[in-house]
């Protein structure tokens, strides 16, 4: 795939999940005169009866499109491949159907394994590093596209020497972080239409001039292999073995009550605990070992450092020799906030994406709920639109 800055007549696969984003974003390529391809990923979502409605060559590429079907509603679902099908008629472009249903099968034994082992997972991050910035650029390749394209809230600027991955215009909306761990050499084949875009009535505007279906479909707020956002229903009918009676202890280790399965917790959760002692309490602790809940007070949350592993840097590594000023961002929705870095000797192979890297993150004022299994994600502290990396949190410090 070329690196070069992207000319109009260059070929762009784009990634059309049936929403209003992405399919806006393939109206806008097509306005700017690139010639579009798109294609819908098939995950092999819960509920999803797919297998009955498309046909698939081996390549996995969908032969008959037109059979696609109204089902459930989600991200990926049944129902979004109808839409994504729609959207393409419309514009007039070819859809492909990739079939990642085995691909995407790790990323829930990830979800999984993340709860039964204590930690907090974010599937959405895997899901970019594993299939749309990587199994999708493989069959961009396959297919002659220059570029991928995405509905992403997030900007590549090419003004520069290298391309860098920049924060969207809409704060609000804003999607750089599930995007940190894109690999370095392929930001030049990005393409992210919607990031230039101050506000989600703008993309909307986009998708009903041109008479697109989902130009006012509303906003997925749930996994989407967890339509029920029953999480820990699904983590249960994976891992039976997890549903086992726990003590729920405070900081001084004294037995509150009992929970049944450390995995129906996370941390900085408030509702739902299931013991009162007459004042505000917060999950602040699990074991996966112990099976043990500790809860405490929302000053018990404040972390002031944490330790990442499976570093991805979008800059030159050698910057970060010694500590280094940034603003972190530990959560999707928290706000980036300035930190100190630095990489730590230590090399950790036996993790999801291989990545060996490992940092310590120090913030300048303690935080709330820094949690194990989430992205952290660096900007730069002098141009804090500019992601240099993150990784995910392995500790608390």
């Amino acid at each position: 795939m070329s690196s070069s800055i992207p000319k109009p007549g260059s070929k762009v696969l784009v990634a059309m999940s049936g929403g209003v984003d992405s399919s806006a974003a393939a109206a806008i390529l097509i306005e700017q005169g690139y010639e579009v391809v798109g294609c819908f990923m098939r995950l092999g979502s819960p509920g999803e009866t797919i297998d009955e409605l498309m046909e698939f060559d081996t390549a996995g590429v969908s032969c008959d499109p037109s059979k696609v079907k109204i089902g459930h509603q989600g991200c990926c679902s049944v129902g979004d491949a109808a839409d994504a099908r729609e959207v393409a008629a419309k514009l007039g472009i070819p859809l492909y159907v990739c079939n990642f249903k085995k691909d995407f099968g790790k990323i829930i034994d990830y979800f999984v394994d993340e709860y039964a082992k204590g930690r907090t997972p974010n599937p959405c991050v895997r899901c970019n590093d594993w299939l749309k910035f990587g199994k999708l650029h493989e069959y961009a390749h396959q297919i002659g596209a220059e570029f991928i394209a995405s509905g992403h809230y997030a900007r590549i600027d090419r003004s520069g020497d290298e391309p860098r991955l920049l924060r969207g215009l809409d704060d609000d909306k804003d999607q750089s972080y599930v995007l940190y761990g894109a690999p370095k050499d392929r930001l030049a084949e990005m393409l992210l239409p919607i990031g230039e875009f101050a506000t989600k009535a703008e993309v909307r505007a986009i998708a009903e001039k041109y008479d697109l279906p989902v130009f006012d479909k509303p906003d997925s707020q749930e996994i989407c292999f967890v339509p029920d956002n029953d999480y820990a229903g699904l983590v249960e009918r994976r891992r039976p073995e997890l549903r086992i009676k726990g003590k729920i202890v405070d900081i001084h280790g004294e037995q509150l009550g009992e929970h049944e399965g450390q995995h129906k917790f996370t941390i900085g959760q408030r509702r739902g605990i299931g013991v009162a002692v007459g004042k505000p309490i917060y999950v602040i602790d699990k074991n996966a070992e112990t099976n043990i809940v500790t809860v405490g007070s929302n000053d018990d949350l404040m972390a002031s450092s944490c330790i990442a592993h499976e570093a991805n840097w979008l800059i030159d590594e050698a910057q970060l020799s010694d500590w280094y000023p940034v603003l972190a961002q530990h959560r999707y929705n928290a706000d980036p906030v300035p930190a100190k870095i630095r990489l730590i000797d230590r090399i950790d192979t036996d993790t999801p994406s291989g990545r060996p890297g490992c940092f310590e993150c120090v913030f300048d004022e303690p935080q709330r709920a820094v949690t194990p299994g989430q992205a952290i994600a660096i900007y730069d502290l002098q141009s804090p639109e500019i992601v240099i990396g993150g990784g995910w949190i392995e500790r608390i410090d």
